[in-house]
């Protein structure tokens, strides 16, 4: 049996079993299912030393563990370190002017929206996007005009909207 055959069906058989586990013991699902992944990737790395393990699945719940507990201190001195400090100033509430703006681009085809925003808000070149997105300049240019001339339709139609 090859070390990926005998590691997919290490995975398929232990999988189910060692996220109950770890969900026991955070209590979160996601905490869980990250710690759990990060035990299989260092599994993986170690395979061949793992699975000549008398308990290949006793080792890899150990490393869960671990990790999950590490994650757990870490969130913990996190904490600690807010209440000690305080929290970091939160960003501002978007501008209703910038809420606009984006549900505009939503609205776009993706390549209008795409080119437009490597052109407007990276900052580059044309020929750059074009290399980027795979078109040639005169689509990119294309995409660019359409996209302004979308975007101007459906900001005034929304300006109107409120009115």
């Amino acid at each position: 049996m090859s070390d990926v055959d005998g590691f997919d069906e290490f995975y398929r058989g232990s999988r189910q079993r060692l996220l109950g586990f770890v969900y026991v013991l955070t209590g979160n699902l996601a905490e869980a299912q990250d710690a759990v992944q990060e035990a299989y990737i260092r599994a993986w790395q170690r395979w061949s030393t793992v699975r000549e393990y008398d308990d290949p699945e006793a080792w890899l719940r150990v490393v869960a563990s671990r990790i999950a507990v590490s994650r757990w201190r870490s969130l913990r001195s996190r904490a600690r370190a807010y209440l000690r400090h305080g929290v970091e100033e939160t960003s501002p509430a978007p501008s209703t002017d910038t809420v606009a703006v984006v549900e505009a681009l939503r609205r776009l085809p993706e390549e209008q929206r795409t080119a437009i925003a490597l052109y407007y808000l990276l900052g580059m070149p044309v020929a750059d996007v074009a290399r980027e997105t795979e078109a040639p300049v005169g689509t990119v240019k294309a995409r660019l005009s359409r996209g302004r001339a979308a975007l101007a339709g459906l900001l005034a139609v929304s300006d109107l909207e409120e009115a």
